[in-house]
Order: C-alpha cells, then sequence, then structure tokens
C-alpha cells in the first residue's frame, strides 16, 4: 500500500486525514503536523531534483502571458507552480498535489545577499542576508499561505481567517483573492492613539479585499478570538497554528541549503515572535536531513525584540514552563506575547543546539538602519536577525569566522513610518540620514554636492 501524508497531533498522536480543514487535534486540542513518506529519491538524486527543476523554472513567465488564453487558465496555474521557490520542493512539503490545484503567485526564489558593510557591522566576515520581503506580498509569509489556501480550496472550505499583526493578514488577503476564498482578517486596534498594525500592512489588506476588523486587544486576543471562532463558524484558520502554512515556510530553509549548493552554513539566524518560523526552519532541517540532503544542520537563533520576549525568557529557564508577556515593541511584526508554537520552537532550539536572545528597540533599529543603509533595506522586525547576530557575536557565540545566514522577513516598505521617524531632522541615533531643507539656489545645492564629494555630511 502506497504511503500517503496525514495530520497528526503533537501532543497525543492522533492521527488525520491530511484533508481535513481543522488545525487542532478534535481529541485533545493540541496542534497538529503534516507528516509525509519521505521521498524514494534520496540524497544526491532529491538535490539533482531540486537543481533540475530549478534551472527549468522561468519567473515572471506566467505573468507575461496571463493575455494567452488559449493556453487554458489550469495551464497558467501550472507555470505558477512550476516557477515557485515553494513548490520546488513539493515531495518536503505537500506531495501528490498537482499542479493545476495550486494556489501560487508565485512566491519564493528569493536572495541571498553578501553585504560587506551589514557585514562590518554585525562582526561576522561571511553574513549572507536571506531577503524574504522579496516575496509578492513583501513578507515571508507567502511561503506558507501558498500551501495553505492550496489545502483551503482543494478541501472545500467556504472561507478563510487569521489574527495578524499585519504580514499574515496582507498575505492571506491576496492569496485568498487568487484562490476565489472570503478571507476574514482580525488585527489590533488603534490604542491610545498609536497604531498597533503597520499601514502599509493594513493597506495591503483591504487592497486585496479582506473584510477587515479591527479588534480592541492586542495579537493575543486577536488570536485568541479567531482560534475559538474558526471551527464554530466553519471557517478555514490559516494562523502559523496552521499545519499547512508550517509546510510551505520550510521552503526557506531548503532554498537557503539550495543557494550553498547543499553546503550547510554554521547559523541560522531569523527574528521570533509567534515562533512558525523557527518551527517551520526547524522541521525543514530536520525533513533535509532524513531525506538525505544534507549531513548535518546548522545551530538555529531565534532573536526577540526585549519587550517581546517570553521565548528569550523561556530559554534562560531552560524551557521549564510556557511564558507570556505583554508584548511592547516598535517591530509590530513580532509584537507577541503569547507565541502559539511554543513546544515546536523549544525542540528546534534542542535539536539544534541553538540559541534564543534578546535586542533593545534601539540595537533592532540600528541595525536596520545599516541594511537599509547597505541597499537592501528591511522592515523593522527583520532587523532583528542581524542586530542578533551582532548580539551573539559579543556574547561569544557566534564567531567572527562563522558562516552564518541571518533572514529578512519583510520589506524595507512594509512599515514607512518607524523608518521616517528613525530618520527625522534631530534625532540622535546611529546612522540617521535626516533630509535637509535648501535654498532654491545652485549655490545651496553646489553646497551639498562638496560636502557628499567631501565624505561630510550634508547638512
Amino acid at each position: 500500500m502506497t504511503a500517503v501524508s496525514l495530520q497528526r497531533c503533537d501532543a497525543c498522536g492522533a492521527e488525520f486525514d491530511a484533508r481535513a480543514l481543522h488545525v487542532q487535534c478534535t481529541r485533545c486540542g493540541g496542534l497538529l503536523a503534516l507528516r509525509h513518506p519521505l521521498p524514494i529519491a534520496r540524497g544526491v538524486a532529491l538535490q539533482a531534483r531540486f537543481d533540475d527543476r530549478l534551472r527549468a523554472a522561468a519567473p515572471g513567465y506566467v505573468a507575461g502571458r496571463q493575455g494567452a488564453s488559449h493556453h487554458g487558465s489550469a495551464h497558467l496555474a501550472d507555470l505558477s507552480a512550476r516557477a515557485s521557490g515553494v513548490w520546488r520542493f513539493r515531495e518536503l512539503i505537500l506531495p501528490g498535489v498537482d499542479d493545476a490545484d495550486v494556489v501560487s503567485h508565485p512566491e519564493g526564489n528569493t536572495p541571498l545577499l553578501h553585504r560587506p558593510a551589514v557585514a562590518r557591522w554585525a562582526g561576522v566576515d561571511d553574513l549572507l542576508l536571506k531577503h524574504d520581503g522579496h516575496n509578492p506580498t513583501g513578507s515571508f509569509k507567502d511561503r506558507g499561505m501558498t500551501v495553505a489556501l492550496t489545502q483551503a480550496r482543494r478541501a472545500g472550505a467556504r472561507a478563510v481567517a487569521c489574527a495578524s499583526t499585519g504580514n499574515t493578514s496582507a498575505a492571506l488577503a491576496a492569496y485568498a483573492a487568487l484562490a476565489g476564498l472570503p478571507a476574514l482578517v482580525l488585527v489590533p486596534a488603534p490604542r491610545a492613539g498609536a497604531q498597533q498594525v503597520a499601514m502599509g500592512k493594513l493597506a495591503q489588506t483591504l487592497a486585496y479585499g479582506a473584510r477587515t476588523l479591527l479588534v480592541r486587544g492586542d495579537f493575543d486576543d486577536c488570536l485568541r478570538l479567531v482560534r475559538e471562532g474558526a471551527e464554530r463558524l466553519g471557517v478555514y484558520l490559516v494562523n502559523s497554528v496552521n499545519p499547512y502554512r508550517i509546510e510551505g515556510q520550510k521552503s526557506v530553509a531548503f532554498e537557503i541549503l539550495q543557494q550553498l549548493a547543499w553546503e550547510v552554513p554554521d547559523w541560522i539566524v531569523l527574528p521570533a515572535g509567534n515562533l512558525g518560523n523557527t518551527s517551520a526552519v526547524g522541521a525543514a532541517l530536520r525533513d533535509a536531513r532524513a531525506a538525505g540532503l544534507v549531513d548535518r544542520v546548522p545551530r538555529v537563533a531565534s532573536v526577540q525584540a526585549e519587550g517581546a520576549a517570553p521565548f528569550a525568557q523561556g530559554f534562560q529557564e531552560n524551557f521549564a514552563a510556557p511564558r507570556r508577556v505583554r508584548a511592547e515593541t516598535v517591530a509590530t511584526a513580532i509584537k507577541i506575547g503569547d507565541p502559539a508554537s511554543w513546544a515546536r520552537a523549544v525542540r528546534v532550539i534542542r535539536e539544534t543546539d541553538g540559541v534564543v536572545t534578546t535586542v533593545s528597540d534601539a540595537e533592532l533599529l540600528e541595525a536596520k538602519a545599516a541594511v537599509d543603509a547597505a541597499g537592501v533595506g528591511c522592515e523593522p522586525a527583520s532587523a532583528a536577525s542581524v542586530a542578533g547576530v551582532r548580539r551573539l557575536v559579543r556574547d561569544g557565540l557566534v564567531a567572527p569566522g562563522d558562516r552564518v545566514v541571518a533572514i529578512l522577513t519583510g520589506h524595507v516598505l512594509k512599515d514607512p513610518g518607524v523608518l521616517l521617524d528613525y530618520h527625522r531632522a534631530g534625532h540622535d541615533a546611529p546612522l540617521v540620514n535626516a533630509p535637509a531643507e535648501v535654498d532654491a539656489t545652485l549655490d545651496a545645492l553646489a553646497a551639498v554636492v562638496d560636502a557628499l564629494a567631501a565624505g561630510a555630511p550634508s547638512a
């Protein structure tokens, strides 16, 4: 009998059909994880298969062929799936799905960048930036959403929903529109006159057509509410507690390994909020080793903002019990005080001899300024990974000669308000690049040009 994928409860081991639409165990309430049979091709043969697909893919071809109706919509969906940096690894993500059933933009295929100035700032010679802000909606969430919405559509979901600090809602709204499914999004309402969701992300959610509710509470309140209501109301939940989300997000680790010609780095460092990405990276490394793609795994470092650091607190206590905090940080994407994927992320840190550390908002924003000034750019939460590398070097955990991959999870335009506030005139933070007001004269312009040429501040 051919082995098939199934969903298994992390807590009690109960098993469910892979197409079941609930995202937690109906027996004990535990989180579900997908289990797939190992592919027949393994090791070098599987590497070669993935590499052949990469060479055959033509990113951008689908967008240029949308008007070619004689090919048919199913053919265009096929092309989109084949160009995806997620579905390239389908044997380890969701085997057995036809290309025509895949809901894809396409996503993935994000760059692995070396920027010497950022490496010097962080104190690591061989620092690589995996920029998942280059995904279609500007964040790594697209990787998980392509798989979650593929599952929603093929299993007959009537609607999809999520709680969000912004990036999840933007990705859900876009992929739900692509799948032709209604989408419901719960985000925290402004509190004390301050936004809890970056306006760029909220704007995306509205633009893509999701029904958006501003909940009087924080992200943890939104997630509790949507988890309580999803199954009762017959809506498919696509937060990172959804096992299909985790499967898609595994692809970032597979892609990193492929971009390094299947050579394993010493470290993968990433921001940590709800801990879905930490869980996904760990699951991917586990799968890569089991499938013979690699013979060892890198250490994983999860980085939290000091004001939203329950996982870091747990790490200091050897994860004796889950921790919960009232989250406060400028990095709204990781402003989460009660992470849903705690147990899974603990397993990853233990399996990889990993660490969890924290950075202050000031350190995080300085790291963002360093990344931005290198012409790369990222949203505030993304910079936690680079700030975390610097902290780990100073703490003696990362050596200057280590090969380190820092994941940037979101695009620079996700939160322009924070960026502009950092660079405002009179702000004395490091790397500030404040705009200067000048007279409308050639002499004023010449003075600025002369100062630039001399390497001096222009104002």
